[in-house]
Formats: structure tokens, sequence, C-alpha cells
């Protein structure tokens, strides 16, 4: 039976262990310098040579044939025992997985403690997977750890180094610790083309290619992949073999669907990925291989290109280089980003990923901020600098699957600066031309028509962009026999209305919303209604819209005359605050301008609201 392989040309010296020189050559010259430790702990990715280094290293210890070099001969009965994994009284291999309770760690201290077999000799514990061993079995070895018997080293080999750090911090202190390194698709190409020729065959280098980016770093899976591709029949490999065996998908259906992005024909994505689906395709492998076609196409816009791409795309991409936008690529490649982890646990594969492709050809209903406010009044928008790319533009209309920005009307150099209140537009006031750009998906942001009539806003608090209202439209009472008698029951009872009705008549966002967090405390005879506030700030904002609050007390009770604010003391108690969709909304509104200031330059330049 032929060794695999992975097994077959595993390296036996330490000048053979690719990449890895950093480790090998540190094994080498302790050796050699008589300086080694009694612990040694390999972190790094699968397949890079981690219990490799361990046989090496136990080879180079034990073996009969001492070199100059201090490098195994790999032909000696010890070496090969080593090598191949068999029997051998001096190195023992333990898999951590299976043996990594406190009882398995007792009877590795236990046998820890015999002498070698030779005087010249040394005994090797390999520990593999040694993530999975639990607190407690680390706990029993933390002492022989800090001080082993003579002539008897520990190496622990693990691709998740955290868990140790969470699970037993203290051993790491008693181990020197050796990150490896990812393989990259040269060294691995390197590699598989000198096996491939100690093999008699030969391979195509696309389909080399196509190999060390599958193998994702790993020398052992590229090995294993390649054995796959030979099972399917000798001769040489080439591209299409490859696919074949690993279920590839052919790099023209990749660039089929990169034109129909390019072309915006978001109708012909379902077909398109339906025929993929009939050929059993693994979407998430689909995913991540689009993603590197995307990331080829934003290198080739920006005037580079990468090194590890086939012919035939070397060819086609550059042809599309002036179809697509940088900044339009690194939101793609933003969103693969963002769907993927959820593709890898969704039942609905296919349905994630033609959504996506969807919104990759609808991104031309974007608008960017920062154009935007490039062609407003100078000042407007002044000083919010910012990119484009990855997210500077917001899905328009929900067309894209996303939330929208509706364009303002042109502004000219003699229009007033808009005010930072903001409302919806109605649909009647929608014209023809504009209505065939807005998507009746609800939008994000709405900005106001320039012919909104100014006495529907209040009068802004000082220093506060607020609504304005002119006061004698806010202090207009409701026909008398529409009132209720002036109670604290009946206010209390009637509080949020109140607030709904500020915030949806009057557009006083900021104002509506320190009302959410106030609480009427009082009704005076006289028709003064007290209002209990957490804050100073917050009293400040209602007074500023008093003559606001006032009119929308007076259209529903009889006899309001006055409006007190009352600061609650940090000793006394605190007023709850109360949660509705306006203090929802006014809360993700800040947020969302603490975090951009660009936006928050839009949303006072521009009148912006946040509607969903």
């Amino acid at each position: 039976m032929s060794l695999a392989l992975a097994r077959k040309y595993r390296p036996r010296r330490f000048a053979d262990v690719a990449v890895q020189s950093h480790v090998a050559n540190t094994l080498r010259n302790a050796i050699a310098g008589d300086r080694l430790g009694h612990a040694y702990l390999f972190c790094g990715p699968r397949g890079t040579g981690k219990t490799t280094l361990a046989r090496v290293l136990a080879m180079a210890l034990n073996c009969e044939n001492k070199r100059p070099d201090h490098e195994p001969c790999g032909e000696c009965p010890s070496c090969t025992r080593i090598w191949s994994g068999g029997t051998s009284l001096d190195v023992v291999e333990i898999d951590a997985a299976s043996n990594r309770g406190v009882d398995d760690a007792r009877e590795l201290r236990e046998r820890a403690m015999y002498a070698p077999s030779g005087e010249d000799r040394f005994k090797v514990y390999i520990v593999d997977e040694a993530h999975m061993l639990t607190r407690e079995a680390w706990n029993t070895l933390l002492k022989i750890l800090e001080e082993p018997p003579p002539r008897v080293i520990f190496v622990f080999a693990t691709t998740e180094p955290n868990k140790i750090q969470q699970a037993a911090a203290p051993v790491l202190s008693r181990m020197q610790r050796f990150d490896l390194k990812r393989i990259g698709p040269a060294d691995v190409r390197t590699r598989l083309l000198s096996v491939l020729a100690a093999e008699g065959l030969e391979a195509q280098p696309d389909a080399l290619g196509m190999l060390a980016r599958a193998a994702d770093g790993s020398m052992r899976d590229a090995l294993s992949l390649t054995d796959q591709v030979l099972s399917l029949g000798g001769g040489v490999i080439t591209a299409e073999r490859v696919r074949e065996a690993l279920g590839l998908v052919h790099e023209d259906e990749h660039l089929a669907l990169l034109d129909i992005i390019a072309e915006r024909r978001a109708g012909d994505v379902f077909a398109a990925v339906a025929h993929l689906a009939d050929h059993g395709v693994d979407f998430a492998t689909l995913l991540a291989d689009f993603a590197d076609l995307l990331r080829a196409q934003l290198a080739f816009v920006l005037g580079g290109s990468l090194p590890d791409l086939s012919d035939r795309l070397k060819e086609e991409l550059p042809k599309r280089v002036k179809v697509f936008a940088a900044g339009d690529l690194l939101r793609m490649l933003n969103l693969v980003v963002e769907v993927e982890p959820h593709l890898r646990r969704s039942g609905q594969q296919q349905m994630l990923f033609e959504t996506l492709l969807v919104r990759f050809a609808l991104l031309d209903r974007t608008v960017d901020l920062e154009a935007v406010l490039r062609g407003m009044p100078d000042g407007a928008g002044g000083g919010t600098g910012g990119g484009t790319g990855g997210g500077a533009g917001i899905p328009a209309g929900g067309g894209a699957g996303g939330r929208g920005v509706a364009t303002p009307a042109p502004l000219s150099a003699s229009a007033p600066a808009p005010r930072a209140a903001v409302w919806e537009k109605p649909r009647s006031e929608v014209g023809a031309s504009e209505a065939a750009a807005v998507s009746p998906a609800p939008a994000l942001f709405a900005t106001p028509a320039p012919s909104a009539p100014q006495s529907r806003r209040m009068a802004p608090p000082p220093g506060l962009a607020a609504a304005s209202q002119a006061p004698e439209v806010a202090d207009r009472p409701a026909p008398k026999r529409d009132l209720l008698p002036l109670d604290i029951n009946r206010v209390a009872e009637h509080w949020d209305a109140i607030v709904d009705s500020v915030s949806s008549e009057h557009r006083a966002l900021l104002l509506s919303s320190t009302l959410a967090h106030a609480t009427p405390t009082a009704v005076t005879a006289s028709g003064s209604v007290t209002l209990t506030v957490e804050s100073e700030s917050h009293a400040e904002i209602i007074a500023g819209g008093e003559a606001v609050i006032i009119g929308a007390l007076r259209r529903r009770f009889d006899g309001v005359q006055k409006l007190v604010v009352r600061t609650v003391s940090p000793e006394g108690d605190r007023v709850p605050r109360r949660l509705n969709e306006t203090a929802v909304k006014a809360d993700r509104m800040a947020t969302l301008r603490k975090q951009s200031p660009l936006l928050d330059a839009a949303v006072d330049a521009l009148d912006l609201e946040l509607i969903d």
C-alpha cells in the first residue's frame, strides 16, 4: 500500500521544513550550543509543520549517526521509527483531543520520571492538540513543566494558543513559544513542483495555482488535494482536472456573474445562480472565490495586479477596468465580509448569495454624500472630509436591499441655508421626475421640499438645531368643545400623545425626544403645568420650546396658561425614562451623528430626518 504524499514527503531534516526557518534554525542552534529548553509550544495553523518540527527535533536528539551540522540523518533505525510515528522507547506522541483529562496528565507525569534508554538519548513527549487539555490536566503538569527530570523535553503543538492562555496561563511562562507562519501560495507551488518531479508527474501552472489557493496556507492540505486530483487518473495535472476533483467553479462562470453586475442586469442573477446550483456548487466556496475575483478586479482598477492570477483572469480583468469604480468594489467586498459568516451557517445559502448579487447589481442606485455636499453652496458642508470607499454611498430607496437617500432639489446660491429640523416630503409634493427616482420602500433619510411652508416650523432654542414654528400657530387653541378639563391625571394619561403631537406636527425631533424623558408632576388651578426632568440641559431645551409645548397642551386641555420646568435633585429619585418611537429615533440619530462627521454635517446642512 502506497503512502499518501503528505506522509511520504514529510521533511526529515530541519532544512527541509518549508517557510519555518526561524524555528528550525533556532532549534538546530540550541542543540549545537547545548541550550535546549525543557518545554516548547509550537503554535500555528493546521498543516504548517508543528508536529513535523517536533519529530525532527526528537530525531536530531536521538539520531544514531551524529552529524556535524546537528541535522538528523533520517536513515538510522531511531530516525526511521520517529519519522514514521512508530513505536519508540524515548519518543512518545500523545493526542490531547482523546487524552485530555487529569488521569491522562497524571500518567504522563509518572512516565516522564523514567530515564531515557541510553545516556546519550533524550525522552521527548509530543502532545498534539494541546489546547484540548483541561484546566485540571494542566495543573497536574504544572510542576513537572517547571522542574522536569534530566534529559526530558516536552513539545506541545496547538492551533489555538489562546485557549491555553485562558485555561492555564501559568504554564506559558514555563515553555518557549514559537509561532509558525502560514505557507504562502508561491512556497506551496514550489513544494508541489518538487514533489511531482520526484513522482515523475507534470502539472500546468494554473493547476498548481488553484491547488495552492485551495490549500489556504497548509502544506499538508496542498499535498492531500494533489493526491485527490491524482486519483482521477494519471498524466499531466490540468486546471480542468483540479476543478473536477475539488468541485470548483470555472473562471468563466465567475466572469459571467461579474458581467451581470457590471451591466446592472439584476434580473439575470437568479437564472445564473440556479444554473450553478443545478451543478451542485458549494455556495460558501463560490462566495470565497467570487470575493477573490472582486479583489483581483480592484487591484487592476487601482493600477496594480495580483501575482497568483491565472492567465485567463490576467487577460479578462483589465478589460473591465473602466466599468467598475474602486469605491463600488470596496463596498462589494465589505458586503461579502458581512454576509460570509451568515451564509456558512444558513440553511438558505442560495437565497443569500442571490440577494448579495442583486445588491451588487443595484449599486448604481446609491448617492455619494460627499458628492452631494460638494454640490452645495459654499460653507454648507465644508470641513467634513472623508472618502467614498467602503460605504460612503447609501443605497437609495431600498433598491439594493438597504435604505436610501432621497436627493434634495438643487440649491441656488441665493437660497437661504437649510434648517436642521427635518421632515419627509409628502407624496403630493413629489414631481414627476422625482417620483421616478423614489423607491416605494421606506428611506433612511428623507429631505425636505424647498417649498415647504415655513409657518409649520417652531423657533429653535438658543444654541440648538431645532425646528422653526411660528408662535401664533403654536398658541392657536382648539375649539372649546373639544378640550378636556386640566387635571394632572389626564395630563399624565395623554402625555405620550402630546409628545407625538410635537414630533409629528412641528418636526421638533430634539424637543420631542427631551419631552419623552420628562414627567408631568403637578397642575395648579391657575393653569400652570409642571414638568420634571433629569438634567439642566433637558430643562434648557424644554424652555426653548415652551411655546410649542403650551400650544400642544392647549389643543387638548382647557385653561393651560403657563409651563414650569423642575430639575430633579441628584439625591432625589430619578425620573423613569419614557421609551417610545420618538425617543428611540432620537437616540439612534444621535449615535449615527457621533459615528460619522460627514453624516453629522449632512443632517444639519440638508435638513435630514431619520425615518426608519
